[in-house]
């Protein structure tokens, strides 16, 4: 029992420098510790700090005028000296105040025709003819204007329109233009729709140029009267 206490202390005793001696070890072994890091060795990238500000110099000067670009792509019109920015000059206007108040309107009228209407002149009315001798080629005439309904007074203007043409003459021609007969049809071909016998018979030209008239003109009046305006019908 006595000799086991002994060892006891002993075990105690010695447990405590243990812990103190490695407590001084780990103390010794901080103080002294370094740390060693590899070293590499490679191809420097900047063989000298000259180098390197230059290169610095020429990366921020690229970038700036980049951003520049970007900003305002239109920067660089100006930088040439002979750049002259043009003036527009604009005439001044006129203004012009009036009184009163104004409406302006246009529009167009609409147009119907009933039916052909003479024309109407000073001159719409011819000098009377009076009755013409048988057998001639103005009785013929009388005959096919009563026959269309049409009173004296058409035959008047129809006396008075083919005398300023042809004189009632059925072979009247006119060599400059071609017009042929008592109406001068022209070409004078044309009055082979009423009769083959169109040169020689004044009743085929008669019939040919009352035909004309009332299909252009509307009567014999209207065709004298567009005649003494502009000399011809």
């Amino acid at each position: 029992m006595g000799r086991h206490s002994e060892v006891t202390r002993a075990s105690d005793r010695s447990v405590p420098r243990a812990t103190s001696d490695s407590a001084a070890s780990a103390s010794s072994a901080r103080r002294g510790f370094s740390l060693a890091l590899p070293h590499f060795s490679g191809p420097q990238l900047f063989p000298s700090q000259r180098s390197f500000k230059l290169f610095s110099s020429a990366f921020f000067v690229t970038v700036g005028l980049l951003l520049v670009n970007v900003v305002d792509p239109y920067s660089g019109a100006v930088a040439s000296p002979y750049y002259i920015p043009a003036t527009i000059v604009a005439p001044d206007g006129q203004d012009i105040d009036l009184d009163g108040t104004y409406t302006t309107a246009a529009g167009r009228d609409g147009v119907s025709i009933s039916a052909r209407v003479a024309a109407k002149s000073a001159s719409a009315t011819a000098p009377a003819a009076g009755i013409p001798d048988p057998d001639t080629a103005q009785a013929i005439g009388l005959q096919a204007v009563l026959a269309r309904g049409w009173g004296m007074e058409q035959f008047d203007c129809l006396v008075a329109l083919w005398n300023r043409e042809s004189h009632w003459n059925v072979y009247a021609h006119n060599k400059s233009s071609g017009a042929y007969g008592i109406p001068q049809s022209l070409p004078g071909e044309k009055m082979a729709t009423v009769a083959d016998d169109w040169q020689t018979n004044p009743a085929t030209q008669i019939e040919w140029g009352l035909r004309y008239i009332q299909g252009r003109y509307g009567s014999p009046c209207g065709a004298w009267a567009h005649s003494e305006a502009v000399h011809w019908y």
